[in-house]
């Protein structure tokens, strides 16, 4: 993904896209907004929720939307298609053009993703735990 200037806020990153790729981000940016104790910021130049550490992302690239979670890998039995890689128990959802997933899927994650976080800490702050089986 080519990279350009960091949007000012979250409202300026979605306007700047179009297309299926603005679709998707603004259905996936809804989900994860009805739950509670989330701060939506632009971090790393894309959206970033926050409780009590990242807990999850949004990111919109040429080809695909990005739906990850910190502590994604602890969250697949929600949801099959979450790959892992990466620091930090991440695991990913990638969606091209015509993928969908459903909205409560994904605010059922979020609030998941808030509560790992609640009980275990920001998941910055310790790489050493393994992710669980």
């Amino acid at each position: 993904m080519e990279k350009g200037p960091a949007a000012a806020n979250p409202d300026a990153y979605v306007a700047g896209l179009d297309g299926w790729r603005r679709d998707r981000v603004e259905a996936l940016r809804a989900a994860v907004r009805r739950v509670d104790g989330l701060a939506e910021v632009i971090k790393w130049g894309h959206l970033v929720y926050l409780s009590n550490g990242p807990a999850l992302l949004i990111r919109a690239e040429s080809g695909r939307v990005l739906l990850g979670f910190w502590r994604g890998q602890r969250l697949r039995d929600l949801e099959p298609r979450l790959k892992p890689g990466g620091q930090y128990e991440m695991a990913t959802i990638s969606l091209a053009e015509g993928d969908m997933i459903d909205a409560a899927v994904v605010t059922d994650l979020t609030r998941a993703a808030v509560g790992l976080n609640a009980a275990l800490g920001d998941p910055t702050k310790d790489l050493k735990k393994e992710p669980s089986a």
